[in-house]
């Protein structure tokens, strides 16, 4: 959730923390605030709001420093606030330390700490892990490396926290376990970060941290330790990024920058995997592991938030090319219900950042039971990607929006290929139907395209209805889905309430919401369920409801039903999710951006969710 960035070397460190704070402000923005050591003084400037409002507090004030730690907040623990807000500091003020994720026993080490008379200022589990930290260090006569070690084998739940200490003016002590941390390696310097993108600037070679390890940073040195403090040497990567990928390029909002990139990032996707002139898909993991995939008795596929819907039009695609049964689960449900896993079980973890803490403890129950694990992730050296036996990566870029977008399309196209991969092998599909899927597959980075070049129209009906109170997003097969992830986009861009659902459950409940005031938004594309979805939207016309329709060009029954069409491309039943939802991501930004609200950072939501 939150994000932390650290420096230490020769340059000045403010300019950089900062810099780094607003390429992590998408990862939380309730709060934001910096350390600073210089001279052997700890200096803590911290703010409740965006990163913007903290660099406006601090114009004029001395902030020199060679060394420095940096955070932006999304609020677990107390309310957002000043008081609230990280780095925060020991309470002999010797120590500062940022933190993300969530200490589980805090409650129980805030009790020990009150009764040897110490004072909290904030009401964060991150404080009370802190001054933990400090009493073990006062009272063991051992260095704050050692203290942080004995703390962290006492704590429960997730962190990655950054320390400094003003007895030692060149050191950030670093530790993780269930949040993400790099470390940028430079000239006589390293940065330390939740991601890449404060990075990339300084440096292209990168170290992940992996749970469990402690990390001594200073400018000429790298130490990593596990928690038995054992010494592990660093494995060190190279960068496959861009600046510009982690920059607006003109665009108004990162949402909509990434919206337009779909073209080439689809395209990115297929490239060197999809031959649709040979007939051939090209997926080392797949190809690796082949036998162990296409003969498993059944696929679960793990997954939360959008990823969860790519893995529902997934189930659809996979059990009809394969064959094989498929089970799609939330991972914030599959790792507390017990859930049967068998070996030789293949588990799909899906996840944009490769972070998330639901589905990372999900897939290592998995794991633990024999399963073959599979990750469809985005961000490369990620923690899901390290934890799974095989995987692909979907090639999208960095995704800086919160609400995703070209990471759902691609996830859509490396699953799709992954079916087609398998059906081959398994020759559950006839060689006709997989070349002309291939053809179907190739062609979606232009018809993309031309979606995109329809957005005004579309930003015409968004204006249209950005005053509703409520929305209603119907689809059937395997558009339904689809129908499921335009609700959740207006609902997280625009505010407005919305629900999706399969167009022949409408008449068991939600048709009682019908009337003048509600917009319906079917997505109707021509495939085998057509006849059916007509059906519905002349159920919903006879009620008054205002229908949106996305629908395939050429259609001219659902116009005469529709108070507004979106016509789209045509295109295979199986592959036109991964462009009907097109419009419907313009549809929420449209709305979004007409409420008022900014669509890159809306209330209360984070782009990586690190914690339970």
């Amino acid at each position: 959730m939150c994000g932390i960035v650290g420096y230490t070397g020769p340059k000045q460190a403010y300019p950089i923390i900062l810099k780094g704070l607003k390429r992590l402000e998408y990862r939380g923005y309730d709060s934001s605030g910096v350390a600073l050591l210089h001279n052997g003084k700890l200096d803590v400037y911290k703010k409740k709001g965006k990163v913007a409002q903290l660099e406006e507090s601090l114009v004029g004030v001395n902030v020199h420093a060679h060394i420095g730690i940096g955070h932006t907040r999304w609020a677990t623990h107390g309310e957002p606030s000043d008081r609230n807000s990280h780095p925060h500091t020991s309470s002999s003020g010797r120590l500062s330390m940022i933190h993300n994720g969530i200490i589980e026993n805090y409650a129980q080490l805030k009790k020990e700490l009150l009764s040897k008379n110490y004072t909290f200022t904030s009401d964060t589990d991150t404080e009370v892990l802190l001054n933990f930290i400090e009493d073990i260090l006062l009272n063991n006569n051992c260095t704050l490396e050692e203290a942080v070690r004995i703390a962290l084998k006492r704590i429960t739940g997730a962190y990655c926290i950054l320390l400094l200490d003003e007895q030692d003016p060149e050191t950030i002590i670093a530790a993780r376990k269930g949040s993400p941390l790099v470390i940028g390696i430079g000239k006589g310097e390293h940065f330390l970060a939740s991601d890449a993108s404060p990075i990339i600037e300084y440096t292209k070679e990168v170290v992940y941290v992996n749970d469990y390890e402690l990390a001594i940073v200073r400018p000429n040195e790298l130490i990593l330790k596990n928690i038995g403090n054992e010494k592990i040497t660093p494995f060190i990567t190279k960068l496959d990024m861009e600046l510009a990928a982690i920059e607006k390029g003109g665009y108004d909002h990162f949402m909509l920058k990434e919206i337009y990139e779909q073209p080439s990032t689809i395209q990115d996707c297929l490239r060197g995997r999809l031959h649709a002139e040979d007939g051939t898909i090209t997926m080392a993991g797949i190809d690796d592991n082949i036998e162990q995939i296409k003969n498993a008795e059944r696929i679960m596929i793990v997954a939360c938030g959008t990823s969860w819907h790519a893995g529902l039009v997934a189930e659809y695609i996979i059990e009809e090319l394969c064959r094989i049964p498929v089970e799609v689960e939330y991972a914030s449900e599959f790792r507390y219900r017990n859930p049967i896993v068998n070996k030789g079980d293949v588990i799909i973890a899906i996840s944009q950042s490769g972070e998330t803490a639901d589905t990372l403890v999900a897939l290592e129950k998995a794991k633990e039971n024999g399963a073959f694990i599979f990750g469809v992730v985005n961000a490369v050296g990620s923690s899901i990607a390290r934890i799974s036996h095989a995987g692909a990566y979907t090639h999208a870029g960095h995704e800086i929006g919160v609400a995703s977008t070209k990471a759902f399309t691609g996830q859509l196209v490396v699953l799709t290929m992954m079916a087609l991969r398998i059906a081959i092998q398994k020759e559950t599909i006839t060689q006709e139907r997989y070349l002309h899927l291939l053809t179907e597959l190739a062609d979606v980075p232009e018809k993309v395209d031309a979606i995109l070049k329809n957005a005004e129209h579309i930003k015409t009906i968004a204006l249209k209805y950005k005053d509703a109170h409520d929305f209603l997003f119907l689809g059937r097969g395997y558009n339904f889905p689809i129908a499921l992830e335009g609700a959740l986009k207006l609902k997280e861009i625009s505010y407005i309430h919305a629900e999706g659902y399969p167009a022949a459950e409408m008449k068991h409940g939600p048709i009682a919401l019908v009337d003048e005031n509600l917009p319906v938004v079917f997505i109707a594309t021509k495939d085998s369920y057509h006849e059916k979805i007509v059906s519905n939207m002349q159920e919903i016309k006879a009620r008054k409801g205002k229908i949106i329709s996305i629908i395939t060009e050429g259609d001219d029954i659902s116009p005469t039903l529709s108070n507004d069409c979106i016509f789209i491309p045509p295109a295979d039943e199986l592959i036109a999710p991964i462009i009907s939802v097109i419009p419907l991501q313009l549809l929420s930004y449209f709305t979004g951006i007409a409420k008022g609200i900014d669509v890159d950072k809306p209330r209360n939501l984070a782009k990586s969710v690190t914690v339970e």
